[in-house]
């Protein structure tokens, strides 16, 4: 009989993330497997993946290109320092990155993760800033309601009320846009809401009380994903370019759910027509398999860093594990399935399906909106009065015991299935979604 108290319960020392963890141990939802469309549980039940994971297993699961170079790397090397030495996979990737990359997006800084990938940004905006000689320019804009990981840097640009409250005063030097969720004027839209252009008049308003001259860079999702698939007005993300390129100050396109087909083009800049000065990725660049990010970086940028002498470090910032050899087989390989499958035109195909089906669901119970772009959709539900969040659970925890995996945020029921997705698995997800809807 095992009687050590340290395992009197085997589930207590996993601390989960982003998860109610004593609601979640009483009745855990384990998954054993997972190939393609499907999860397969720890009971063998298979689920219906209507979130790519967590966004980012845009491939589908187990794609076999992935899987095999990813046991090749590690027996050819498994391990590499990234600093004052290198490897070929790293340079190759880079390389590929930057060809796909929109406009001037010519130069690539590998991370571990989306929340690594905005630290990256928001430290080179500053630095780039430094090295121009600008160095009043100092303060970050962000927008209420946008998510940008969950390191400092990111949580203090990040306008999530949640992802906020518990830690503290954060980064000073702080200010954030307006957000755009306007349900009483854009409810229901698909692709670009209709109505909010204005709102990016707000950058102007904090040009003008800050000064121009104190302000390094706007960061913005150009989707926001996390808070629930806030589409942005039209001409809303073409007008902050315009503004920011009139002031000096630096765009950056938080990328991370957005990139790699989510929208049916390789970025959303691309989907949305507009190019910023670094756009930051993670999740499809590897299908999920390995952490890995990416931030594309205009030569603009990285030019103003290589002056003085050429023996000393431009940029004193890096981690471990970037450019990992693994990582960068496994995102290579992710690349060329994304090619040779035609994945981003595929979700591009299906972008009218989709949202035909998710507007189905207009009228049942409790949905006050519906919002899609891509292959990424959600529906806004009205909450329980008084206990915010619980009606998506509910409808979550609904759909998984009929055989689907949403995702909740908040009272909003997001989903984005991998870009394999057949049509008939597009009428399954929703159709699940609507009896959970209606149960």
């Amino acid at each position: 009989m095992d009687t050590n108290p340290k395992r009197a319960n085997a589930m207590d020392a996993y601390w989960m993330p982003f998860t109610a963890n004593r609601h979640f141990k009483q009745n855990p939802r384990m998954i054993a497997g997972a190939e393609g469309m499907y999860y397969t549980t720890t009971e063998g039940k298979k689920v219906l993946d209507g979130t790519a994971g967590l966004w980012c297993v845009n491939a589908g699961h187990a794609a076999p290109r992935i899987t095999e170079a990813v046991k090749n790397q590690m027996t050819e090397l498994d391990y590499a320092p990234a600093f004052q030495m290198g490897h070929p996979k790293a340079f190759e990737l880079a390389n590929r990155l930057a060809e796909l990359a929109p406009g001037d997006l010519n130069h690539v800084f590998f991370t571990n993760s989306g929340s690594e990938s905005v630290e990256t940004a928001l430290k080179i905006a500053l630095a780039y800033h430094k090295a121009k000689g600008n160095a009043s320019r100092t303060r970050l804009i962000g927008r209420e309601k946008g998510y940008h990981g969950v390191n400092f840097g990111g949580i203090a640009v990040g306008g999530i009320v949640n992802n906020r409250r518990h830690f503290g005063s954060l980064l000073t030097g702080v200010d954030h846009l307006r957000h755009t969720h306007d349900l009483e004027r854009n409810a229901y839209s698909q692709g670009e809401a209709e109505h909010g252009v204005e709102l990016a008049e707000d950058l102007v308003r904090l040009i003008e009380l800050h000064g121009a001259e104190t302000i390094a860079a706007v960061i913005v999702e150009p989707m926001a994903g996390s808070a629930g698939v806030i589409l942005p007005p039209k001409g809303y993300l073409k007008r902050l370019r315009e503004i920011t390129r009139e002031h000096g100050i630096l765009l950056i396109f938080d990328e991370v759910i957005t990139a790699y087909g989510r929208l049916g083009k390789a970025f959303g800049a691309d989907y949305y027509g507009v190019e910023p000065d670094m756009i930051t990725t993670a999740k499809g660049l590897t299908n999920g398999v390995i952490p890995m990010g990416a931030v594309m970086i205009s030569s603009e940028i990285h030019d103003a860093f290589m002056t003085g002498p050429d023996h000393m470090i431009e940029l004193f910032h890096g981690y471990t594990y970037s450019g990992n050899p693994v990582a960068c087989a496994a995102a290579l390989a992710a690349l060329d399935t994304y090619r040779e499958e035609e994945l981003f035109e595929r979700a591009a195909s299906l972008e009218g399906y989709w949202a035909e089906a998710m507007f189905s669901l207009k009228g049942l119970p409790h949905v006050k909106d519906i919002r899609c772009a891509g292959l990424v959709g959600a529906v806004e539900l009205e909450p329980v009065a008084d206990m915010p969040t619980k009606r998506a659970l509910d409808v979550y925890l609904r759909a998984w015991d009929k055989g689907a995996h949403l995702r909740t945020t908040g009272d909003i029921i997001a989903m984005s299935p991998p870009l394999i997705i057949e049509k008939q698995e597009i009428d399954e997800l929703v159709g699940i979604l609507a009896e959970s809807l209606i149960a």
